[in-house]
């Protein structure tokens, strides 16, 4: 890919892509680091709930290190920051251009359409590793001091990689939409929808006789591995990888085919 476009969209957006990265990993770093005082008596606590709301909201062994984490930082708090800087920096890719007008002046220059939202997306799924590797490296940095030392460098690496598939996934669905729509906030709008729709199906669908929904959830392909316990999913990550495809691809085929309005 050639780096200019990729490269000034990163350097356009790098202050919020920091302010993502910190965040996000000092949330996750601050949730994590209080496993040593929560971590037992949570799991003394949660021993009377209902099995299913136990399974719903991943707490089933919340006395281990590996499943405090995949209940709590890596289970809501981390995923659904990364599910929204996937929507709000997707909306911005094609759908914020075209509102602002900036649109009209990229296309007018020797760039197609479909290398314009190829560079877009390149440099959003580029923002999410990135996230994922500052949670990985944050969360490595405080396994011992917050005695997570059972799970491995290699299981923090394997949830970090789907982290930042399920980033990807969102903020190409937000890419696609806006190819199709071109309106930055019904973009966002929709694509927070569906991740927050396919997040209660993943951890509610079986208590409801919907456990077939979960099949559909990225976050089913994100956490349903157990990666902090069994390590990489690669199945898993080749589900969500392939839905990044088709739906870019999805989106550029329709942004070819379409009266631009500014």
């Amino acid at each position: 890919m050639p780096r200019t476009l990729w490269s000034q969209t990163l350097r356009d957006g790098r202050r919020p892509l920091i302010g993502w990265t910190v965040g996000t990993a000092l949330a996750g770093a601050m949730y994590a680091s209080f496993y040593p005082q929560v971590g037992g008596a949570m799991g003394d606590l949660t021993d009377s709930l209902p099995d299913g709301l136990k399974q719903a909201f991943n707490m089933e062994d919340l006395s281990s290190a590996a499943g405090y984490l995949g209940s709590t930082p890596f289970g809501v708090v981390i995923p659904l920051l990364v599910l929204f800087h996937g929507a709000a920096t997707g909306a911005r890719a094609i759908a914020g251009d075209e509102e602002s007008g900036f649109l009209d002046l990229l296309l007018a220059h020797p760039m197609g359409r479909v290398r314009l939202v190829l560079h877009r997306y390149g440099a959003l799924a580029t923002g999410s590793a990135a996230i994922a590797a500052a949670v990985l490296l944050m969360m490595l940095a405080i396994r011992s001091p917050a005695e997570l030392t059972t799970v491995s460098a290699a299981e923090f690496a394997a949830q970090c990689l789907g982290l930042a598939l399920l980033g990807a996934f969102f903020g190409a669905l937000a890419v696609c939409i806006g190819c199709f729509v071109g309106r930055r906030g019904l973009v966002f709008g929709v694509t927070a929808a569906v991740g927050v729709v396919s997040y209660a199906l993943n951890a509610f669908g079986p208590q409801i006789r919907l456990g077939w929904t979960r099949a559909l959830s990225p976050f089913h392909y994100y956490a349903g591995g157990e990666p902090l316990k069994h390590g990489f999913q690669w199945a898993d990550a080749g589900v969500l990888a392939l839905g990044c495809a088709v739906l870019v691809a999805l989106g550029a085929w329709a942004f070819r085919r379409r009266d631009i309005g500014t």
